[in-house]
Formats: structure tokens, sequence, C-alpha cells
């Protein structure tokens, strides 16, 4: 399996962005897919997820009603529109894979990593 993220940048604050995460290698829709985000120093935050099937999603508190998580099956991508933008959002960001045939997805194990976008978030 093989994820690959994109889209990060540089944006002031209140300011968008919209990363994305190209899947491949993957044969079977029962994964959930996480967003995880690494500030500097230690530590990596689970940002928001997302099964595949249902397209069920879950948030952090830091971002609820900011971010919004979203997949298309069809072209095994996972986007992740990032609004009102915080300095404190700037980090790493990470998509990950877990096979998990359950309805809910959360922000703990996962299996499968990307090597991460970065998003800088700055005036």
């Amino acid at each position: 399996l093989r994820l690959v993220e994109s889209g990060g940048g540089s944006v002031q604050p209140g300011g968008s962005l919209t990363l994305s995460c190209k899947m491949s290698g993957f044969t079977t829709p029962y994964y959930h897919i996480g967003w995880f985000r690494q500030a500097p120093g230690p530590g990596r935050d689970g940002v928001s997820c997302i099964v595949l099937e249902s397209g069920q999603t879950n948030y952090a508190d830091a971002v609820k009603g900011r971010f919004i998580v979203s997949r298309d099956n069809v072209n095994n991508m996972v986007y992740l529109q990032m609004n009102s933008l915080k300095p404190e959002d700037t980090g790493i960001y990470y998509c990950a894979a877990q096979y998990d045939l359950g309805k809910y997805c959360g922000l703990g194990e996962y299996r499968f990593w990307g090597r991460g976008t970065q998003v800088f978030v700055s005036s």
C-alpha cells in the first residue's frame, strides 16, 4: 500500500488549504483513512478520519467546524479541506490507512503512512 500527500504550503491565518492523499495498492474498500499532524516537537496528533466505504467521518475537537474530510473512491483519493487556518495548525500533515471493518473511524493506531506534506500558517 502506498499513500502520497500533496497540497501543503504557506498560508496566512484565516486562509484555506486542501490537502490530498493519493492511495494505491488498495484491493478492498475496508479501510479507515486518518489525517494526522506533527507540529515542531514530539508527538503526532490525530486530526480527522474517514471510513472509505461509508464516508463516516470523525474530527478532533481542535478542528471541528473548520476542517472537512472527504473521499473519492473512484479515483482513490482522500481530501482534507482546511478552513479558517490558525498558526497552531502549522505542522507536517500525514495521511494513514488502517484495515478496519468497523463502522466508525478513530484517531488511534494506523498501520500504513505517507511521508507527509508541510503546512505553515503565519502572517
